[in-house]
């Protein structure tokens, strides 16, 4: 229990820390509870959906349901998708990818990247029905987060323990806990409204084989900041996966 407290504490904003103090070295192992804490992020996120519907129209309600995981989680994965655009896009070795990454400065290529995450998020989950989006939401957040998860297994970290931004390093997962991470992720594809749209699956799937290979090539491993944008950057990929599937049904 208290390494799900770990992870309920580091991945969300909410009063977790309250319910006892945490050992430092338990949030070395959260990343398997991430996709836990996605059941969270996401059913708050709907639950201010299905709210808001209630006296607003759906593009106002989508947008608040998405302020509000915002709000849960501090922005620390639209953090670390910012921090990947900047290094990437204003660096052209290892070295300095890095040290931009860790620059606590926002650049143009944040704000463009962020930018057009936030427009393909936006689009593809308004041009679903209201019920099917929030199917989709509460899926697609905890899948996207165990497949994100997985990026500690295949890379390397990139930097020296000493010089993480949180001062935290994950450790590897066991078979047990990957077998548990992912479980956690794909129990909420019950949610979905037809079994069509497991299909959408394959986006996020794809998405991380490729970020990760790309990691590979140009870092040499990951970040937390890297494991925050593969998050996103699956999820939204799952998000325009289901609309995909939706419009073709």
């Amino acid at each position: 229990m208290t390494r799900i407290l770990a992870a309920f504490i580091f991945f969300t904003r909410l009063p977790f820390w309250r319910l006892g103090e945490v050992p430092a070295h338990y949030f070395k192992k959260v990343v398997v509870f991430w996709p836990l804490t996605g059941w969270i992020t996401a059913g708050m996120a709907v639950l201010i959906l299905y709210g808001a519907l209630l006296v607003l129209p759906f593009p106002v309600a989508l947008v608040l349901a998405w302020i509000t995981r915002l709000l849960v989680t501090g922005c620390l994965h639209e953090d670390g998708l910012a921090d990947l655009f900047d290094g990437f896009g204003g660096g052209n070795n290892r070295e300095r990818i890095l040290a931009i990454m860790k620059d606590s400065h926002t650049g143009s290529y944040a704000l463009v990247g962020l930018l057009a995450y936030g427009a393909l998020l936006y689009l593809s989950l308004s041009s679903l029905p209201p019920m099917v989006a929030a199917a989709v939401i509460l899926a697609g957040d905890p899948l996207s987060k165990a497949i994100a998860a997985q990026t500690i297994n295949v890379l390397p970290y990139a930097r020296e323990e000493g010089e993480a931004k949180n001062k935290t390093v994950y450790s590897r997962m066991t078979v047990g806990e990957i077998l548990l991470c992912l479980a956690c992720g794909l129990f909420p594809l019950a949610w979905l409204p037809a079994p069509d749209y497991l299909w959408a699956v394959l986006f996020p799937a794809g998405m991380f084989l490729w970020m990760t290979a790309f990691l590979r090539k140009r870092l040499g491993g990951y970040t937390g900041d890297c494991c925050g944008a593969i998050f996103l950057l699956c999820e939204v990929s799952f998000y325009l996966g289901a609309t995909i599937v939706y419009h073709l049904l």
